[in-house]
C-alpha cells in the first residue's frame, strides 16, 4: 500500500514533530540558572589567574634584573625601567649582554600595561609592580596592586 497524505503513515507523528515552545523555555530557564550560579565562580577564577600570572611574570623579571646586575654591576635606573631587559641602555651599552627576557611582551602585565619599576624600592633595592585591573594605586581583588621586590 502506498502512503498518501490521507494515510496515517504519511504524516509524522506528534512525537516526531520536534520540541514544543514550553519544552524549549524550560531548557532555557535551566541553562540560565546554571549560568547564574557558575558564571560568577568562573569570573573569580579568571581574575585570580591574572593576578597569579602577574606574580610569576614579575619573578621572571626579577631574575632577569639579577642577570643585568651581574653584567652591568648595577640594577637598572628608574629611568631605564624594565625596558632595559629587552633593549640596550643608552649608557654602558657595551657591557649589556641582553636581551635578558626572551620576548618583548614579557614586560607587559596581564592587563596590557607595561610593568612598573621603582629603584630604590620601599623594602628592597628595587621593586617591580603592576597596578592591577583598575590601573590605579590601591584596590582590592583583581584591582589590587601586585608587588615583587628583589
Amino acid at each position: 500500500m502506498l502512503a498518501t497524505p490521507d494515510h496515517p503513515a504519511a504524516r509524522p507523528s506528534r512525537r516526531d514533530a520536534g520540541f514544543t515552545l514550553i519544552e524549549l523555555l524550560v531548557v532555557l530557564a535551566i541553562l540560565a540558572l546554571l549560568a547564574g550560579f557558575a558564571g560568577p565562580r568562573v569570573m573569580s577564577y579568571l581574575g585570580g589567574a591574572k593576578t597569579q600570572s602577574a606574580g610569576i611574570q614579575m619573578q621572571n623579571i626579577t631574575a632577569a634584573m639579577d642577570l643585568f646586575l651581574l653584567d652591568m654591576g648595577r640594577y637598572p635606573s628608574a629611568e631605564e625601567g624594565v625596558n632595559v631587559l629587552v633593549a640596550p641602555p643608552a649608557t654602558d651599552a657595551e657591557k649589556w649582554n641582553g636581551p635578558y627576557l626572551s620576548r618583548k611582551d614579557a614586560i607587559i602585565d596581564p592587563w596590557g600595561v607595561p610593568y612598573r619599576y621603582r629603584n630604590p624600592g620601599r623594602d628592597a633595592p628595587f621593586e617591580v609592580y603592576s597596578l592591577g585591573a583598575d590601573k590605579a594605586e590601591g584596590g582590592e581583588g583583581e584591582d589590587a596592586d601586585v608587588y615583587v621586590g628583589s
